[in-house]
C-alpha cells in the first residue's frame, strides 16, 4: 500500500492517474536549517548581533527557533505539523482513496443480457409506480421514492441509443409499449423523460441499419405513439420550462419519424398538421425555438409525402396561414443566423413544397400569393429569391396556368423582365428561365397573357432573345468542358463502371449548369415557332443544330412511369420539328 509520504512526493514521471501530487519538504531538515552560522545573523543581516562572543560550548546547544517535540510516534499534534503534513485519520483516508484509485474499472457490457435485465427492471419500477399511485392517490408523499426510481430507470435505456443493434429485440419485448404508455403518466416530468429517451433513440445520428431502424418504428407506431404523443402535447404549457423541453422533444420525435414518405404519411395526420400550424400561429416577441423547430418538422414532412402536401393545402387550409406569416418579411429582414431567420426559411420551403401540387397551386392564388411573391420581389431583400423560388415552382408543372395566368394580368412580366435584365446570379436566372418556360408551354395560344409574354421577348430589337443566346453559349461551354473530362474517364473505364458511374455523371453535368442549357432551348425553341425572326437570329449565330440536339437529347432522356412525360414527349417532338 501506498504511504502517505510517497503520496505527497513529486514523481520524476507522470503516475498511471496523471494527478499532480505536492512536493512537501522535510519537516526536520527545514527545522536543521534554522540552526545560526558562525557568519550569520538571526534576522540574516550583517549588522545584528554576533554570537562570536559565544563559547564553543555554548554554541553547540545554540539553536534557533521553537523547541524539537518529544520523540512520540502515537502525538497527533506531532503528526499535524512536523510529520507528513496530516493527522492519522486522514492518512488513513488517504491510504484508503489511493487503494481505490488503484483498482481498474470494469465497464459494464450492453449486450441481450442486459437488455433483458434492464427490461425486468424497468416493468418492476413501473408496476410498482403504478401499483403505489392507486394505492395512496390521496398521499403523494408515499408514491414519490417509486417515480424518482422510475424517472431514473427511464434514463437508463439512454444507453440504448449507442447499441441499435439491440433495437430489434428491444422493439419485440414489453419494454416499447410500456416506455409509450408513459407519455400518459400523471406526472408530466415523467412523461417528458419517455419522450425524450424516444428522441434519442429515432435520432438521425444513431447508427441504425433500416431494418433496426424500421423494427424500432414500426413497434412504437404500433403502441399507439402518435396518439399519445398529440395528447400529451396538447396539455403542455410552454411558459414552464420542463415542459417547453418536452415540445421540443416531441417535435424530435416526429422530425425523425417523418424523414420517410411511409412512415410521414402514418404520422401526418390532420391533427398532427393543425398542431403544427397553430403552434406558428402563435404570436411571439421573439421567435422561439419551438417555433423555429414546429416549421422545420412541418416542411420535413411536406417534403417526404406528396398526400401530406395536399392534405394541409385542402383540409388545413395552411397555404393561406403561411402567407400570411411570410407577409411579415415582405419588406422586413429577419436578424442574420437568428432563429427567426432559420424559421423563416422552413415557411418558404413548406410553401414549396406545397405549390409543386394541384391543390396547392389553387390555394396559392385564391390567397393572392402571386400579388405577395411580386411585392417581395420588388420590395424584399431577404424575401426576394425565395419568392422568386415560389413562383417558379407555382408556375412549374401541367396545372399551374393559372398562376401563370394571374403573374401576367398582376403585372408581374415587368418585374420578372427587368430581374432577367440585369445580372442576376446563376440561381436567380434558374428560377427566372424556369418561370420563361411554363409561360411560354402554358398560356393559351392566342390569349392576350400569351402575346404580352412573346412581346417582353421581342421588344428592344430582341434585346432579351440576343441575352438568351449569349448564356445559351455560356452554358453550353461549361457543360461541354466536363463532358469531356467524362469522355476521357469512360475512355480508360470498363463498361461497369462506365454504368455504374452514371448517377455521378449526371450529377456533375448538373452542377455544370445542364439544366438552364436545356430550359434556354426549350425556351429559344418555343420562339423560333412564334416568331420567324427569332429563327432569323439563331441561325445567324450559328446554334440552331445545337439546341435541336439539346431537345432530342432530353426526349430521350425521360423515363416517366404511367404516361406521366407523354404531354413533354409531345411538347418537345413538335419543337423539334419547328427547329428543322
Amino acid at each position: 500500500m501506498t504511504s502517505v509520504d510517497d503520496l505527497f512526493k513529486k514523481p520524476s514521471l507522470p503516475s498511471g492517474n496523471l494527478k499532480r501530487k505536492l512536493e512537501v519538504p522535510d519537516a526536520e531538515q527545514a527545522y536543521k536549517a534554522t540552526k545560526l552560522s558562525s557568519s550569520s545573523t538571526a534576522t540574516g543581516h550583517a549588522n545584528g548581533a554576533s554570537v562570536d562572543d559565544v563559547s564553543e560550548e555554548d554554541d553547540n546547544e545554540l539553536e534557533a527557533g521553537p523547541e524539537l517535540p518529544p520523540d512520540d510516534d502515537d502525538a497527533e499534534d506531532g503528526d499535524r505539523f512536523f510529520g507528513g503534513g496530516v493527522t492519522k485519520s486522514s492518512a488513513q483516508a488517504l491510504d484508503y482513496l489511493d487503494q481505490q484509485d488503484g483498482e481498474e474499472y470494469v465497464e459494464e457490457k450492453i449486450d441481450s443480457s442486459w437488455l433483458r435485465r434492464l427490461a425486468v427492471s424497468f416493468e418492476k419500477k413501473v408496476t410498482k409506480n403504478a401499483e403505489q399511485r392507486a394505492r395512496y392517490e390521496a398521499e403523494p408523499q408515499k408514491f414519490m421514492a417509486s417515480e424518482a426510481d422510475l424517472d431514473a430507470e427511464i434514463k437508463s435505456w439512454s444507453l440504448l441509443a449507442e447499441h441499435p443493434e439491440l433495437y430489434a429485440e428491444f422493439a419485440e419485448s414489453e419494454s416499447v409499449g410500456m416506455l409509450v404508455g408513459l407519455l400518459a403518466h400523471e406526472n408530466t416530468d415523467i412523461a417528458i423523460a419517455a419522450i425524450e429517451i424516444l428522441s434519442e433513440l429515432l435520432d438521425e445520428d444513431v447508427e441504425a441499419e433500416a431494418e433496426q431502424w424500421d423494427k424500432l418504428v414500426a413497434a412504437l407506431l404500433e403502441a399507439d405513439l402518435l396518439e399519445l404523443l398529440m395528447s400529451n402535447l396538447s396539455g403542455l404549457d410552454e411558459g414552464n420550462e420542463s415542459d417547453r423541453n418536452g415540445v421540443y422533444h416531441s417535435l424530435a420525435v416526429m422530425e425523425n419519424l417523418g424523414g420517410q414518405q411511409a412512415v410521414a404519411e402514418k404520422i401526418g395526420q390532420e391533427r398532427v398538421l393543425t398542431w403544427l400550424c397553430k403552434r406558428l400561429e402563435k404570436r411571439e416577441k421573439t421567435t422561439s425555438q419551438n417555433k423555429q423547430y414546429a416549421a422545420e418538422v412541418l416542411q420535413v414532412l411536406l417534403q417526404s409525402s406528396p398526400l401530406l402536401r395536399r392534405r394541409l393545402a385542402v383540409d388545413v387550409d395552411g397555404v393561406d396561414l403561411i402567407l400570411q406569416l411570410l407577409a411579415a418579411y415582405r419588406k422586413r429582414d429577419p436578424l442574420k443566423d437568428s432563429t427567426e431567420e432559420e424559421y423563416a426559411e422552413n415557411l418558404f420551403d413548406a410553401l414549396t413544397c406545397v405549390l409543386d401540387e394541384a391543390d396547392g397551386k389553387v390555394k396559392f392564388t385564391e390567397a393572392e400569393g402571386v400579388e405577395l411573391a411580386l411585392i417581395m420581389l420588388k420590395e424584399g431583400s431577404f424575401s426576394k429569391l425565395r419568392a422568386l423560388r415560389l413562383l417558379d415552382h407555382a408556375c412549374g408543372g401541367q396545372t399551374g396556368q393559372a398562376v401563370c395566368e394571374k403573374l401576367v394580368d398582376a403585372a408581374g412580366l415587368k418585374i420578372i423582365f427587368n430581374l432577367f435584365a440585369k445580372k442576376p446570379d446563376s440561381t436567380t436566372t434558374e428560377h427566372l428561365l424556369g418561370i420563361f418556360a411554363s409561360l411560354l408551354r402554358l398560356l393559351p395560344g392566342e390569349s392576350a397573357a400569351r402575346i404580352r409574354t412573346l412581346a417582353k421577348f421581342t421588344e428592344k430589337e430582341y434585346e432579351k432573345v440576343k441575352k438568351l443566346v449569349g448564356l445559351r453559349e455560356e452554358y453550353a461551354r461549361r457543360v461541354g468542358t466536363v463532358d469531356e473530362d467524362i469522355r476521357n474517364e469512360q475512355a480508360v473505364s470498363s463498361a461497369d463502371e462506365v454504368e455504374g458511374r452514371a448517377d455521378e455523371y449526371l450529377s456533375r453535368r448538373l452542377d455544370a449548369g445542364l439544366y438552364v442549357l436545356q430550359t434556354v432551348d426549350v425556351i429559344l425553341a418555343w420562339l423560333v415557332a412564334e416568331d420567324a425572326e427569332v429563327k432569323n437570329l439563331i441561325v445567324a449565330e450559328r446554334c440552331l443544330d445545337a439546341v435541336r440536339g439539346s431537345l432530342q437529347e432530353q426526349l430521350k432522356g425521360l423515363d416517366l412511369p404511367d404516361g406521366e412525360g407523354d404531354e413533354t414527349k409531345e411538347m418537345l417532338s413538335t419543337l423539334v420539328e419547328f427547329l428543322r
